[in-house]
């Protein structure tokens, strides 16, 4: 049975002509990231569906096993070994969510996926995997999991995706040279990359929320 996660949905009007599949980052759930719809300010004439799933309950080895709400284990911070099964998993659920829009009459190229640190990483993974063309990809504090399988997986409906990355520049969760490394493989595979860095810890500023408006309005 194809597994569709719960989620927390937030309409900007009417008969939403796009929609926003929104992941959150390790420990929270759909709810953490609700209240930035209206931060964004986008125009009631462009209405909006914006999808917030919480992920499924996991152990974490980071923090010392303890199940969480989480799209993947993290065996350590800064890189190192990573947990593909539940990449590749959690791909498969943010799969689901993207055809239940479509079943919904969403079409493929006015679906955005985003998502903030952990959620960003499988947002960005799924995003370039896909085999329709999508509007875009917000990937926030964040970085490219998989990236040495990506040159292999990339679909080609894809290659000229619109891709948002933000960071910031004081992150002592996932530090900005890991998410600038993420930037250049992507520009080097031929990926339009917009760059937008902040001083900021690992969490969302208000220029950062005027930028993904910005963003959402030129993808849409």
């Amino acid at each position: 049975m194809t597994q569709v996660l719960e989620a927390i949905e937030i309409e900007t009007g009417p008969k939403p002509a796009a929609a926003v599949i929104w992941l959150h980052g390790l420990g929270a759930d759909g709810h953490d990231f609700g209240p930035i719809v209206p931060q964004l300010g986008l125009p009631r004439a462009m209405a909006v569906r914006f999808v917030f799933p919480h992920a499924p309950q996991r152990p974490v080895t980071i923090n010392m096993g303890m199940r969480m709400r989480a799209w993947y284990d993290i065996f350590q911070l800064g890189g190192g070994p990573e947990d593909e099964p539940g990449i590749r998993g959690s791909q498969g659920l943010l799969e689901n969510l993207i055809s239940r829009e479509m079943e919904k009459g969403m079409p493929h190229d006015r679906i955005v996926l985003a998502g903030f640190s952990q959620g960003g990483a499988i947002a960005l993974h799924t995003g370039l995997r896909h085999p329709e063309p999508l509007a875009g990809v917000l990937a926030l504090s964040t970085y490219l999991p998989l990236s040495k399988t990506l040159e292999k997986e990339r679909a080609a409906a894809n290659s000229r995706l619109p891709v948002f990355m933000a960071h910031g520049a004081y992150d002592d969760m996932i530090p900005i040279d890991r998410a600038l490394r993420s930037r250049d493989a992507l520009q080097a595979l031929g990926y339009r990359v917009e760059w937008r860095e902040y001083p900021m810890p690992h969490s969302v500023c208000p220029e950062e929320i005027a930028d993904i408006a910005a963003f959402l309005l030129r993808i849409l």
